[in-house]
């Protein structure tokens, strides 16, 4: 998973923070429109979290869509207490641990640290392939909380706090996940390693 950083001014895709709340309340007020734009900036963002929170690529879209409308008809209760990016991704876990459930998947407490590899050379190539490989394997094995954790840290720069609000759990809870999470992680790589 490549780490990205979240806009330190709060926006998404280039939009700045007050844009996003004026659009937001314009889809409150029922402009579809404003709908299609959120929809439009929010869907790359939601497909790569609901993805790495559930594992299941054929839930994407479904899931995505529960998100939005939920979004749709829920807008007007959105009271600027948190980002709107904030607001949206906790409705995105809702709903990705609701499918997960009717689908039967397991869900229990625990997360992990993912780097940057540069690839120097084409010889290498082969080698950061099967550690993304070996990663993603190990993160398989993460529940859907962990995931959503490592996810929210390292690829879109979420603090402990945010998380918290996302997941609707305390911020020492998002701290514990990360701690199994990592640990987890660290045990299947080396058992991996050990494998080869």
């Amino acid at each position: 998973m490549r780490q990205k950083r979240a806009n330190p001014a709060g926006e998404v895709g280039g939009v700045p923070a007050d844009e996003e709340v004026a659009l937001l309340s314009r889809v409150a007020a029922e402009e579809k429109d404003a709908f299609e734009a959120l929809y439009r900036l929010y869907n790359p963002r939601l497909q790569r979290f609901v993805h790495g929170v559930t594992k299941q690529p054929a839930l994407v879209e479904e899931i995505l869509d529960d998100t939005m409308m939920v979004v749709w008809r829920k807008a007007y209760t959105f009271n600027q207490s948190s980002k709107v990016s904030t607001w949206i991704l906790a409705i995105a876990y809702r709903q990705s641990l609701k499918a997960l459930k009717r689908l039967g998947q397991r869900q229990d407490a625990e997360f992990c640290e993912r780097e940057d590899l540069a690839v120097p050379g084409p010889d290498d190539a082969l080698q950061q392939q099967e550690v993304h490989e070996h990663l993603e394997h190990a993160l398989d094995k993460l529940s859907p909380e962990q995931r959503a954790v490592m996810e929210l840290t390292y690829y879109f720069g979420y603090a402990c706090r945010e998380i918290a609000e996302i997941m609707g759990c305390p911020v020492d809870t998002v701290k514990t996940r990360m701690f199994y999470a990592r640990r987890k992680l660290r045990s299947s790589l080396a058992a991996q390693r050990e494998a080869i």
